[in-house]
């Protein structure tokens, strides 16, 4: 009899020679002789999926992350097999699939390799879990370079650095802290001008090692689950991007106030004291479209419940609100305070919707509230009844928004912090652990928040945030990037996270203006202010211990550094809703870091600063104190300063000066930049006339501008206004086409063009192949004219 055994150490385990090959339309199945299967799905000619499976089974076919309208189809498909290999071509890909280690090598059509394995997969059995740890390991050729990864606040190149994604409440994190409060899977690789992406979908603690541990080595692994990714070919990183966007989603457009300037505190109350901040915005006239009341709304921290004490009736102060321009934005957490006597925790508690843990107890755990147990929010039954309670607050009482916090879950006074790894999960029918559920529990939380918000504000749209984000979680919610420090440092990371969100298909992201935690001084807030306001998602937070942090709160000439700032958001709001609508439709990053707007350049691989907002303006935050002005990198193609029209041209280094009451912005030659007049919140004022800043360029150029109601769904019905202006410069001339579609029609009948950059004196003025009068078009000495918004050509000459 056999008395003392020990499990022998296996190590990683590997799949040997290909015994079998099938082919099922999309799908083409590789069969070891010791039980791997490679399933490679082709999606497009340059999209391919890779999953493994060990044992001769897969595990069920299902993800969070997927959006189920991708747009998917190939054209070409053809297999061949030679004595050592099999060789599978697309339209755009060629596949290499070695018949004795089942590793693989993707090239072009013409041969030029763009990723290959090199152990490739391979797998360790968990004997403490069970299942898998399941690895890849890729070669990482000379000179290649990283990017992507979402929320990581390290340099955005990500070439020697080991990053995980495990969502975790990091409070005043700091650069290179890892992990943060996301966890997107996704990188881009770039080497030799040609670019590519993997996106790993895998829902458990994830690790990237970019040539960390070994300089020829790029590898990634899973604490289970399976080798399941997504192979992405550009080779330009527009081509990758859109295509992962594409595959992870993109959201709605947001009602426009959404992307107005918003004001937050842990906490504004009592009503006297939101009044109070309200009132001052309008006095101070620094435009604003939403407050936030965070946690001490409630009673006692319970969701879904109001303080009567200091918000006696919500409902008429939210109303009021709304008549003088803000929307009324309040956080709900997932945490439910373990109280018999409180309706929420009865209804949870009745339907059995809380969390378990392994042996049957309820998970429960320290937030806000106390002693709180939590909702499973991967049970579609959880996500149903979670969206019904936001019915009293958003069709009774009046609320706009809501505002998901600690949905990591973050749990207090635990060292995980966050919920224990035995805790069991629904997840849509596919029972599993924490360790499986965690990184999607946010996200799950906020697609519930999102259904309920958008059924109870209809006709409205909905406009919801969240702090823990898995990929996919674009689709619901806009985001930002956490608990930050009032310091200069985390100015230089905020504006790293937000680039490398927008490069990772999560557009809709801001960060805590001024710091949630600690204090700037006003010249840091100021510098702070004149980043944000080019962030998709703009919105002061911080947090109560350390003093005010409102635009008035630094002196006179703060304030008047700040309004000068928002009001350039305002105006350019017009710009900013086309942004998101070639990020919604098109899957357009709204940043774009210099990268990826020129990943030939070498020059930009290692560049953090400087950033392209939508396709036309260039902008580079100040981000050390006590500066009158920095270098900063023109990247390809000629530029206008925003502030006096300088005409510079790209691809070198220069000093450029910037003064407290300034930053670097530049526009593109050959751009039409629609504006609006500033207004205090969105729909103060009608707006009779839409301005085109103008920026001469000898050759071609093409801008967009679309508009429609603001709110509601009527665009999805063709109520929209797309303008596409093509722009034609020549020496002596200049050409504007404008070609319209949709079928909205804009409050405006007439667009006032401000031409900068003229190399010749405006003399002769023709619309639609007729000369018009100067003085009928309101021509100015400084070349403004109005025209009529239904033109189709506009033609200037010199007499």
């Amino acid at each position: 009899m056999i008395t003392n055994t020990e499990l022998e150490y296996k190590g990683n385990l590997y799949p040997n020679h290909i015994v079998a090959f099938k082919q099922d339309n999309d799908k083409l199945y590789f069969t070891t002789e010791n039980g791997v299967i490679l399933q490679v799905t082709i999606l497009r000619g340059s999209v391919l999926r890779f999953r493994y499976a060990t044992n001769h089974v897969f595990e069920p076919d299902f993800s969070y992350a997927i959006d189920e309208e991708a747009s998917l189809g190939y054209s070409i498909l053809e297999v061949t097999e030679s004595e050592t290999e099999y060789l599978v071509k697309t339209a755009r890909l060629q596949l290499l699939v070695d018949k004795m280690s089942l590793r693989t090598q993707i090239s072009d059509l013409e041969g030029n390799i763009i990723n290959e394995d090199e152990a490739g997969f391979h797998w360790e059995e968990n004997y403490e879990y069970g299942g898998n740890t399941v690895k890849m390991s890729k070669m990482t050729p000379t000179g290649e370079s990283y990017y992507g990864m979402g929320d990581k606040s390290a340099h955005s190149n990500l070439k020697g650095k080991r990053v995980e994604n495990w969502v975790t409440d990091s409070y005043a994190y700091g650069k290179d802290q890892d992990p943060l409060y996301k966890a997107i899977p996704f990188y881009i690789g770039l080497n030799r001008g040609k670019a590519y992406g993997i996106f790993f979908d895998n829902s458990f603690k994830t690790h990237f090692d970019f040539a960390y541990e070994k300089r020829t080595i790029t590898s990634f692994w899973a604490d289970g689950g399976e080798m399941d990714y997504y192979f992405f070919y550009g080779p330009d990183m527009a081509t990758v991007v859109s295509a992962y966007s594409n595959l992870t989603g993109t959201p709605d457009l947001p009602p426009l106030w959404a992307l107005g300037f918003h004001q937050s505190k842990w906490s504004y109350y009592p009503e006297s004291n939101v009044r109070e901040i309200t009132q001052q915005f309008r006095e101070h006239k620094i435009p604003c479209d939403a407050i936030y009341l965070d946690i001490d709304y409630m009673d006692g921290f319970r969701c879904f419940t109001w303080d009567r004490n200091h918000f006696p009736d919500p409902k008429r102060m939210i109303s009021e609100l709304e008549k003088d321009g803000f929307k009324t934005v309040v956080m709900i957490d997932p945490g439910i305070k373990i109280d018999r006597d409180y309706w929420v925790y009865q209804e949870a508690l009745e339907n059995d919707y809380f969390c378990k843990r392994g042996d049957g107890p309820l998970m429960h755990g320290k937030v806000w509230p106390g002693e709180c147990n939590f909702p499973d929010f991967t049970n579609p039954e959880v996500r149903e009844w979670w969206a019904e309670l936001y019915k009293e607050f958003m069709s009774d009482i009046g609320v706009h928004a809501v505002w998901n916090d600690m949905n990591e879950p973050a749990v207090m006074e635990v060292p995980s912090k966050t919920a224990p790894l035995d805790t069991r999960h629904n997840y849509d029918g596919h029972p599993c652990t924490h360790r499986k559920a965690h990184n999607v529990y946010g996200m799950q939380m906020v697609r519930a928040t999102y259904e309920g918000v958008k059924k109870y504000v209809y006709p409205k749209r909905p406009f919801v945030i969240t702090r823990a984000a898995f990929a996919g979680t674009q689709r619901y919610s806009s985001t930002w990037t956490g608990d930050n420090v009032a310091t200069w440092e985390h100015l230089w990371i905020a504006n790293v996270q937000v680039q490398r969100m927008c490069m990772s298909g999560y557009s809709f992201v801001g960060s805590d203006i001024g710091g949630f935690a600690e204090q700037p001084n006003g010249e840091l807030f100021a510098r702070w202010v004149q980043l944000g306001v080019f962030h998709p998602f703009c919105r002061v937070h911080s947090s109560g211990d350390h003093g005010d942090q409102e635009p008035w709160s630094f002196g006179a000439d703060i304030t008047d550094i700040v309004r000068k700032f928002v009001e350039i958001r305002y105006q350019l709001l017009p710009y900013l809703y086309t942004m998101f609508h070639k990020y919604s439709k098109e899957h357009v990053p709204m940043l774009k870091p210099l990268v990826y707007y020129d990943q030939e350049d070498t020059q930009t691989h290692f560049r953090t600063d400087e950033f392209i907002f939508g396709n036309q303006m260039l902008v580079c935050p100040i981000q050390e104190p006590n500066a009158h002005g920095r270098r900063m990198y023109f990247p390809k193609g000629n530029w206008y300063d925003f502030w006096n029209q300088e005409f510079l041209s790209g691809g070198k280094e220069r000093w450029v000066t910037a003064e407290l009451d300034k930053i670097p912005i530049y526009v593109k030659e050959g751009a039409v930049i629609p504006k609006y007049p500033v207004q205090q919140y969105v729909g103060q004022i009608k707006i009779t006339e839409l301005i085109l800043d103008t920026y001469f360029k000898i050759g071609i150029e093409t801008s967009e501008v679309y508009e429609d109601a603001q709110d509601g769904y009527d665009y999805k019905k063709g109520r929209y206004s797309l303008r596409n202006f093509k722009l034609t410069g020549k020496e002596k001339s200049l050409t504007i086409q404008q070609f319209k579609d949709g079928s909205f029609v804009t409050s405006y009948e007439k667009l006032k063009f401000n031409f900068y950059g003229l190399p010749f004196k405006i003399g002769k003025v023709q619309v639609d192949n007729e000369e018009v009068d100067l003085n009928s078009i309101q021509f100015t000495r400084d070349n403004s004219m109005l025209i009529d918004k239904n033109f189709t050509l506009l033609h200037l000459t010199p007499k």
